[in-house]
């Protein structure tokens, strides 16, 4: 088939999380399954070495914005950057006051250019609210043109939460009538919704966990979409994520101290030893947690903070990474000057140290409120680092409890968001880990499962044929 995944973000080109990752490696899985795969960024300011392509005119606001298309690849998939200075070269990805329009401009731009560079896709893969505009556009403003009739669409939500929520007065530059700001269109509490424009007029809707796609249903974690998601139910399914099994390799992976495999498990723990020295922990013995976030109520750092003095009390060491809210920033670098011989904390990200901490931490907490998927414990399962997690979206498709009778399942989870809970977890987490050989059983389990793309993509296949078939269905019953 001849796919095109639209996404605001991807490795390598420009990350701010795991949207990035995905976009980044499915379309190379998808690629060596034998699709024919292209991509679709925006240019932002930080990428460079791109060649020229073409430049096109784009509608905004009864105005021509120019799209200058360029390209890059991933490997062997080409990438096409939609470029414009006045929209994309700034600083930061997101967060301007004109995203609105930034991103109606992209989702224009990659629609107009595709007859410019000879791709017609069978499938546009749409991704996030960023690109919900597209299967809006794709069914009102080229329905009728021959080019775009047959593609069809798949929009996957990787995090509900952020929803691309705009002024009424965004119409105008998406060239739409007042008549798309009623409650069975695009308003939402008085605002026009780009993720809603999405699920309402793509083929198929997915997300990137099963579980993520049964919660998405329920009031609790439905953002407010919960009852537009149910009357969809039928086109929405949960597909797992995957990670990119050549970056993450501990027997290849440059950034980390010494190389180890599942039978050379020696370098896991000079990899802990180097890692200590490094943050200026003793090396004591202590079981070491690590936690790699942003440091966000939705990723359960207020758990984290209510337990941290129970957490040294039962002999953990804890090293973090991460930015986010400066409650807990304060938070932590509290517990850091409280606790020097059992805490580090590191504000900020840093690509490498975060490899050192998934190589060196015996341990790894996701205690999320809630979790799409979630990259963090599928890393950590490839470096033997073993996860301990709230049983929430993809942390429960993942996470099978540890049963130190059989040795089989391959970590720790709780279910009720509650900081007793969580510690209930590590403290059984601790107890295998006093077992020597049990312990090493539960890392063999981590290391020999497998998260790589090539099921998740052939799911995503199938989900590619179903969408094309829709499509079909949908053009006789207009015809």
């Amino acid at each position: 088939m001849k796919i095109l995944f639209v996404a605001s973000e991807a490795v390598p080109f420009a990350k701010t999380g795991g949207l990035a990752d995905v976009a980044g490696s499915l379309p190379k899985a998808l690629q060596k399954m034998g699709h024919e795969v292209r991509v679709a960024i925006p240019r932002y300011k930080q990428i460079k070495n791109v060649e020229y392509l073409i430049d096109l005119p784009v509608p905004m606001d009864g105005s021509l914005e120019t799209a200058i298309i360029r390209k890059g690849y991933m490997e062997e998939v080409t990438v096409y950057l939609v470029d414009n200075y006045k929209f994309f070269y700034r600083d930061g990805l997101y967060q301007h006051p004109d995203d609105g329009e930034r991103f109606n401009f992209f989702n224009k731009a990659v629609l107009a250019m595709l007859p410019y560079v000879d791709f017609q896709p069978q499938v546009i893969h749409c991704n996030d609210w960023h690109t919900g505009p597209l299967p809006l556009f794709l069914k009102t403003k080229f329905e009728e043109e021959p080019f775009y009739r047959h593609i069809a669409t798949v929009f996957t939500i990787h995090n509900l939460q952020y929803q691309g929520r705009f002024p009424r007065r965004i119409l105008r530059t998406m060239a739409l009538g007042e008549e798309y700001f009623t409650p069975e269109q695009l308003e939402f509490y008085g605002e026009v919704n780009y993720m809603k424009a999405g699920l309402l007029y793509a083929d198929l809707i997915n997300t990137v966990s099963p579980q993520y796609a049964r919660e998405i249903q329920t009031e609790e974690f439905g953002e407010g979409l919960d009852g537009l998601l149910r009357k969809r139910s039928l086109d929405l399914c949960g597909i797992l994520n995957g990670i990119d099994y050549e970056e993450f390799d501990p027997a290849r992976d440059s950034r980390i101290y010494a190389q180890y495999d599942c039978h050379h498990l020696e370098g896991k723990q000079e990899n802990k030893r180097r890692l200590l020295e490094e943050l200026h922990l003793p090396d004591e013995g202590k079981p070491l947690i690590g936690i790699i976030s942003r440091l966000a109520a939705q990723k359960g750092l207020d758990l984290v903070a209510e337990a941290m003095e129970e957490i040294v009390r039962m002999g953990f060491a804890l090293v973090v990474l991460g930015t986010g809210e400066d409650k807990y920033q304060k938070a932590l670098a509290e517990a850091r000057r409280r606790y020097p011989r059992q805490v580090s904390v590191t504000l900020g990200f840093d690509a490498v140290l975060a490899q050192k901490i998934y190589a060196g931490a015996d341990m790894f907490l996701m205690p999320s409120r809630f979790e799409p998927c979630g990259l963090g414990q599928l890393i950590s399962f490839r470096y033997g680092t073993v996860p301990v997690v709230r049983a929430t979206g993809g942390l429960a498709d993942t996470i099978r409890e540890f049963n130190p009778v059989t040795g089989e399942g391959n970590g720790f989870s709780f279910k009720d968001y509650r900081a007793d809970e969580m510690l209930q977890a590590l403290q059984r987490a601790l107890d295998v880990y006093r077992s020597p050989a049990v312990w090493r059983r539960l890392m063999l389990n981590c290391m020999q499962a497998d998260f790589s793309w090539e099921s998740s993509a052939r799911e995503y296949s199938r989900l590619y044929e179903r969408a094309c078939q829709k499509r079909r269905e949908s053009l006789l019953h207009v015809s």
